[in-house]
C-alpha cells in the first residue's frame, strides 16, 4: 500500500493499493509530490525572509508560520509515501 500525498475529506491518510508504479494514479501522486516539494522550497525561502526582516509584524510571521506548517505536512506525507518514515 502506497501512502498518497494527500488526505481525504476527513483529514485521514489515503492509500493506493497497486503494484503498478506506471498507473495513472501513481503518476498523479508523483506529480503532486513533486509540486509539494517545490512549493515547500518556496515557502521556506519566504519564511526565512520574514524571520530576517526585523520590521515584519505579527501578521507576516503568523502567515509565514501557517504556510510553513502546511508545507511541512505535505513534505512529511511525501517522505512517508517514499518509505522514508524514520
Amino acid at each position: 500500500m502506497r501512502p498518497l500525498p494527500w488526505t481525504g475529506a476527513d483529514g485521514k491518510a489515503c492509500y493506493l493499493s497497486t503494484d503498478d508504479p506506471g498507473s495513472l494514479l501513481s503518476h498523479l501522486a508523483d506529480d503532486i509530490e513533486a509540486a509539494q516539494l517545490s512549493s515547500a522550497e518556496q515557502v521556506l525561502a519566504g519564511a526565512r525572509a520574514v524571520l530576517h526582516d526585523s520590521k515584519a509584524g505579527e501578521r507576516a510571521v503568523r502567515f509565514a508560520l501557517t504556510r510553513t506548517v502546511e508545507s511541512l505536512g505535505g513534505v512529511l506525507r511525501v517522505a512517508v509515501s517514499r518509505g522514508d518514515n524514520r
